[in-house]
């Protein structure tokens, strides 16, 4: 009946707007998935994390922008990678804190997501790709910047909507197969950044989806690909934007000594190629074929591969870099043998942090969940080589794998109750320790064989959809059928 005589007595005045408000912004932080962003959030432009003017992510709640962001990121860097784990590691720090435990559901947190706007995630990974890219060396060769250039294939959930873009190999029956995408992407051979890439399906070839990429290279780069790359098209445009090409040859027979117009060194020679005559199967135009030169003059290098183990014995590169003396025919050979290096890259991606397999269900997030995944490789990368300044040690012997388990290890005690910037600075330093305290050995040469030791369980193929099929007992002996 008498409030006001009530705090009289306590010696309490009641709260403002503002205080009330304040309150809540703080109980907000205090609920917070930014733990990932004290080692990170360095790298991530703020300015692209602010809350919109309105519409989605506009408020101030739980799940506002800046948090959405960094629980996604945080989500693809774990081992589980799933929705459910950032559910529980918010309801970790609210027990933390004392404050009180929110729902199991993942609803509130899988809107959120879908109101993350592709066009923001793709400007902060164009970000983190250039602020890595700076941190390397200027290049491997000549101080020339070498960007390697690979594909590879992801799956994703079998649902209607993936399915459409991303269709199954025809060779499955439906209901026993899964969507498949393509990706071309580029990457800085020195520093590991990926740099851009394009997405497609199982139609498109790795030829189109470079060429969507052809804007991110800059004048005085060197691409590095393999055979697959290998087609005057596309030596002849780079040329043209000032880039010179290391290839395998491919598709064309090798020019002997006696064809060729000049002799620079044992199996090092200067060589021509006719303008290939035009066909339909070719992934250009008619027109964009007369806009090529009549002729290239290109250097053939024969390369004698001296390491056991190796499927092929000698194969034959093709480039642009004419001068034996600035580009020796043994320092090229080096380079390409470095292009293996790709096959690392995706492997860092696919099978560490967990691309190979995706999550999503709908195109629309299928994308964004690509574009979290490389953002956070980019910021890996970058850890990794600020760690190895300060070990004085080269970032190319950090392990991927033992930093991203280190950076998992090390998350949940930066979100301690009661810690100071000096406690959180020394945790930041020991993680830097713990990556690099056990560099990769390197074992130049050493046979990579794409094959599996290990063999598969022997279950029985799905050869039916799943309510059609009917499993036999004894599955190393049969087949499945139809019911």
């Amino acid at each position: 009946m008498l409030p006001g005589f009530y705090l009289r007595l306590r010696r309490r005045k009641p709260c403002s707007a503002q205080q009330i408000l304040a309150q809540k912004l703080a109980l907000l932080k205090q609920k917070s998935f930014k733990q990932i962003g004290e080692v990170f959030g360095k790298y991530i432009p703020s300015m692209l994390l602010k809350p919109e003017h309105i519409g989605a992510m506009s408020r101030c709640r739980l799940f506002s922008k800046e948090n959405t962001f960094w629980a996604f990121f945080s989500q693809v860097l774990d081992a589980d990678g799933g929705c459910k784990e950032v559910i529980r590691k918010l309801q970790s720090y609210a027990s933390i804190k004392g404050i009180k435990v929110p729902s199991s559901s993942t609803a509130s947190y899988c809107t959120a997501r879908k109101k993350l706007k592709e066009q923001t995630l793709s400007d902060i990974l164009d970000h983190t790709a250039r602020q890595v890219d700076k941190k390397s060396e200027a290049g491997s060769l000549n101080n020339r910047r070498v960007i390697v250039v690979d594909g590879t294939g992801v799956s994703m959930p079998d649902t209607p909507e993936n399915q459409e873009v991303w269709p199954q190999s025809a060779s499955q029956k439906p209901g026993c197969g899964f969507p498949t995408a393509r990706i071309c992407a580029c990457f800085s051979l020195e520093s590991g950044a990926l740099l851009s890439y394009a997405l497609g399906n199982k139609k498109s070839s790795e030829l189109p989806l470079f060429r969507k990429q052809w804007q991110m290279f800059k004048q005085g780069d060197i691409f590095l690909g393999d055979k697959g790359f290998c087609s005057y098209f596309y030596i002849a445009n780079l040329k043209k934007q000032g880039v010179d090409s290391v290839v395998t040859l491919a598709r064309r027979t090798p020019v002997n000594t006696a064809s060729s117009l000049k002799k620079l060194g044992p199996d090092d020679l200067l060589i021509t190629w006719k303008r290939p005559v035009y066909n339909r199967r070719l992934s250009y135009s008619q027109d964009a074929r007369e806009d090529l030169p009549l002729e290239l003059v290109l250097r053939q290098i024969k390369v004698t591969v001296t390491y056991p183990g190796f499927r092929t014995q000698s194969f034959y590169i093709v480039t642009t870099l004419l001068d034996p003396a600035l580009y020796p025919a043994k320092e090229l050979a080096e380079l390409y043998f470095k292009r293996w290096d790709v096959e690392l890259f995706f492997r860092d991606i696919k099978t560490t942090m967990g691309l190979d397999i995706l999550r999503c269900q709908t195109p629309e997030m299928i994308r964004k969940e690509i574009l979290m995944y490389f953002i956070a490789y980019n910021c890996v990368r970058q850890l990794m080589y600020e760690a190895a300044e300060k070990a004085d040690i080269k970032a190319r012997i950090v392990s991927f794998k033992g930093s991203v388990q280190a950076i998992r290890n090390w998350e949940p005690h930066l979100n301690q109750a009661k810690i100071s910037k000096a406690e959180r600075y020394q945790l930041i330093c020991d993680l830097y320790e713990a990556m690099t305290n056990s560099p990769i050995r390197q074992r130049p040469g050493r046979s990579e064989p794409r094959c599996l030791k290990r063999r598969p369980k022997n279950y029985q193929l799905m050869t039916s959809p799943r309510p059609k099929m009917r499993e036999i007992q004894h599955r190393s002996k049969y087949h499945a059928e139809n019911a």
